[in-house]
C-alpha cells in the first residue's frame, strides 16, 4: 500500500479519459489493466475550504496533484460512496462523481471565464431553436414539448430566441445572448458550471442545462427533451444494442452531474 496518495489513480493508471462509448471504454481499459483496490476504509474529513475524502485515513488528490476538497458535504458523500464501492479493482468508469469533481478542481477552476463563454456560445446555436421542416407528426412534437421551454427562458429570463427550420444556421439576438448569460451568472463557479457543461452537451442544449440548474424542469424530462428527435426514428426504425449502450452509458454520466449539482445546493 502507497504510504499516501501523491499520485493519483486516475492520473497514474488511466491516462486516457474514460470514454462514453461502452466498447471504446472497454478497449482503453484493456490496454490499462485496472489497479487492484489497495484500502479498506473509506471516510470523509473536514479540510480547509471543504471535504476531503480519506482512504485509509490519507488524503485523495486529483491527477494535477491538487488536494481533492470537496464544497459540500453531500458532495464528499457521493463521491466517498464512489471510492467505497469499488471491488477488488478500481474502475474510473464507475466513479463519475470522482471524475467530474477532478475537473472542476483542476480544470474548469482554472479557466472558469472560458468555460462560462463556452455554454454561453452553446445557447447561440441551441438545439431547441432547430426545428424539422417534415414530417408533419415530427414538426407537431418539437412544438408541443420545446415550445414551452422556450417560453420558460423567455418569461424567467426575458430571454427570447427566435427559431430556423432545418440546419442552416440562425444566428440568436444579442439581447437574447445576454439575457441567458445573466441567468447563467449565478452559477459561475467551478463545480456547478462542470454538472451544467455536461448536461448541456449531453443534451445538446445550454437551454436545457439552465431550465435544469434552475429546476425548471426534472432530470428526466430533460433527458427526454433532448432526445426528442432520437426516439422518434427509434419509434419508426428502431435501435440497436450498441447504440442503446451508447444512450445508457450517457445517460449515467447526465445523472452524475445532475446529482453532483443537486448535491451543491445545500451550500446556498
Amino acid at each position: 500500500m502507497r504510504d499516501e496518495l501523491s499520485q493519483d489513480i486516475f492520473g497514474t493508471f488511466v491516462p486516457e479519459p474514460s470514454h462514453a462509448d461502452p466498447v471504446r471504454r472497454a478497449q482503453i481499459q484493456m490496454k490499462h489493466p485496472l489497479p487492484k483496490r489497495f484500502y479498506t476504509n473509506v471516510t470523509i474529513g473536514e479540510n480547509e475550504g471543504g471535504f476531503a475524502i480519506l482512504l485509509d485515513g490519507k488524503s485523495v488528490k486529483t491527477p494535477a496533484k491538487n488536494a481533492l476538497v470537496l464544497p459540500t458535504l453531500e458532495v464528499a458523500e457521493l463521491v466517498a460512496a464512489e471510492w467505497a464501492g469499488q471491488g477488488e479493482e478500481i474502475d474510473p468508469g464507475t466513479m463519475p462523481i470522482t471524475r467530474l469533481s477532478n475537473t472542476a478542481i483542476d480544470a474548469v477552476s482554472q479557466s472558469l471565464d472560458a468555460v462560462f463563454d463556452e455554454i454561453v456560445l452553446f445557447a447561440g446555436s441551441d438545439m431547441l431553436c432547430y426545428r424539422a421542416e417534415a414530417p408533419k407528426e415530427l414538426v407537431e412534437r418539437q412544438a408541443a414539448r420545446w415550445d414551452p421551454v422556450l417560453a420558460w427562458i423567455a418569461e424567467a429570463h426575458a430571454a427570447r430566441f427566435i427559431l430556423a427550420e432545418g440546419v442552416i444556421h440562425q444566428a440568436q439576438p444579442s439581447e437574447a445572448i445576454s439575457a441567458y448569460a445573466a441567468a447563467l451568472e449565478r452559477h459561475r463557479d467551478a463545480f456547478a458550471l462542470s454538472s451544467i457543461n455536461v448536461v448541456t452537451t449531453l443534451t445538446g442544449s445550454a437551454i436545457l442545462g439552465l431550465a435544469f440548474a434552475e429546476g425548471a424542469f426534472d432530470l428526466d424530462d430533460v433527458w427526454s427533451l433532448a432526445h426528442l428527435d432520437e426516439d422518434w426514428t427509434i419509434e419508426h426504425w428502431g435501435t440497436d444494442a450498441e447504440a442503446q449502450a451508447r444512450r445508457e452509458s450517457r445517460y449515467r454520466e447526465f445523472a452524475a452531474a445532475a446529482s453532483l449539482f443537486t448535491a451543491l445546493q445545500s451550500r446556498d
